[in-house]
Order: structure tokens, then C-alpha cells, then sequence
């Protein structure tokens, strides 16, 4: 396969790091790799990065605090590797905004998989046009609108409010949903084909953080509301835009 993303895997084991960089170099990927937060900013700062894969437990700096301080000022894409222990720490992350998570032992497969969609996410998002006359595919509700193609959300002044991958396929779900009750199982199944176990808090993050860039009361949602002892019901109807 040939493609021009570039790859940085951060890692402190050297195994993982060999793994994942000669993985995605036979599948064509440009990969850098680094084994401390330290060192994979140093990269960034000297390279155009597509995805990271991110270790969340480092020396020194935390994965969790690198995906914090990148997410305010960047939108690469982030996917946090987990051990299949660190459920918290998951969250937090989804939390911090990482794009996507995976789980150690990994099947690198679906890292690829994964990294596929997200990069084209990213390219999407980052591509600088002067004047961007391409059409979009915009579906609106309330006094949003949702640019598919950017995973963007554009208020009533036209300012817009980027999405992680994570948000986006919520949002999108549940506006497809729109109107019918769905189930976290339900919501995890179609958004990502996830591992899940009955306590998963993935779906209710990912509802927090979508809430608030909806300006959707917690304490009084009404675009977004919880069915106790259920799930999630989207209430607005969307409607496609020419």
C-alpha cells in the first residue's frame, strides 16, 4: 500500500515500539517512534504528524498529560494503548480527548484499521485551503450543523467546534438514531465495534464531553437525554442540507 501519513509510536518498551513501527512501515506508513512524552514532542515539533499512538503509562510525563497539552492546540490524531487493567485511565483519556483507544495484547490489524479512518479524519481537518470551495456533507438539527467530512460542528455565527473521532461517531449514531432510545451496548456496537463488558463507561464520557460542546444543560439535557435504567435518546430530527 502506498500513502504519505505519517505515523509516531510512543512507547517505553522497546518491543511494542519494534512491533507497531515495522507493522506499519510494511503497510507503507512513514513511522517515527519514541519511548518518552519528552522525546515525542521533540518529533512533533520537527515533523507533521498524522496519529500517534500513545502509550498512556510513560516515564516521566504520562500519556494522559500529553494528550491533554496536545489537545489544546492541535488536532492530530490521538490513539491511546492501554492495558486491558487500565479502565480508568481509559476514560480519562477519552476524557483528555485522545481520538480512540486499543488494548494491549493488540491485534495489529485493527490498530490499522483504526489508524486508516482516523488519519483520513485528520487530513480532512487540517488541509489548508484558502477559499474552500469543495461541497460538504452537512446534516443539521436545532441551531447545528455537523460537517461530516471535517467531523466539525458549526453554530448559528458560523463558528466551528472540532470533534474527536470518538465524539463524532457518537454524535453521528445517535443522530441516525434520532428519536429511538439506544442502549450503551447499542451505542458502542455501531460506533466502533469495541470490546465492551457490561461496566464500560466509554459511551457516558463521550456523552459528557458532547454535552458540553452542545452547550446541553447536564443538569436539564434536551438535545441529548438519559433514559434511566436504559440509555440515550437524541431528540432532535436531522435534517440533510444540499
Amino acid at each position: 500500500m502506498n500513502t504519505d501519513a505519517r505515523i509516531l509510536v510512543v512507547d517505553d518498551e522497546e518491543l511494542t515500539r519494534h512491533c507497531l513501527s515495522s507493522y506499519f512501515e510494511e503497510e507503507g506508513y512513514t513511522v517515527f517512534t519514541a519511548d518518552t512524552a519528552e522525546q515525542a514532542e521533540a518529533i512533533l515539533r520537527s515533523e507533521a504528524i498524522d496519529v500517534i499512538l500513545l502509550d498512556i503509562r510513560l516515564p516521566g510525563k504520562d500519556g494522559l498529560t500529553l494528550t491533554r497539552e496536545l489537545r489544546v492546540n492541535t488536532e492530530v490524531g490521538i490513539i491511546l494503548v492501554t492495558g486491558r487493567q487500565d479502565d480508568v485511565d481509559r476514560l480519562i483519556g477519552l476524557e483528555c480527548g485522545a481520538d480512540d483507544y486499543v488494548t494491549k495484547p493488540f491485534n495489529p490489524r485493527e490498530i490499522l484499521a483504526r489508524t486508516k479512518n482516523l488519519v483520513r479524519r485528520v487530513r480532512h481537518c487540517t488541509d489548508q485551503k484558502p477559499t474552500d470551495s469543495l461541497p460538504h456533507t452537512l446534516k443539521s438539527f436545532e441551531r447545528w450543523k455537523l460537517n461530516l467530512d471535517r467531523r466539525q460542528l458549526i453554530d448559528e455565527q458560523q463558528q466551528t467546534i472540532q470533534l474527536t473521532e470518538g465524539e463524532f461517531q457518537l454524535l453521528n449514531t445517535l443522530m441516525v438514531n434520532s428519536g429511538r432510545v439506544m442502549s450503551r451496548e447499542q451505542i458502542l456496537e455501531q460506533i466502533r465495534n469495541r470490546e465492551w463488558v457490561p461496566s464500560d463507561r466509554t459511551v457516558d464520557v463521550l456523552i459528557g464531553r458532547l454535552r458540553r460542546k452542545l452547550n446541553d444543560d447536564p443538569a436539564n439535557p434536551r438535545t441529548i437525554l438519559t433514559v434511566h435504567g436504559t440509555g440515550y435518546l437524541f431528540t432532535p430530527k436531522p435534517v440533510d442540507m444540499p
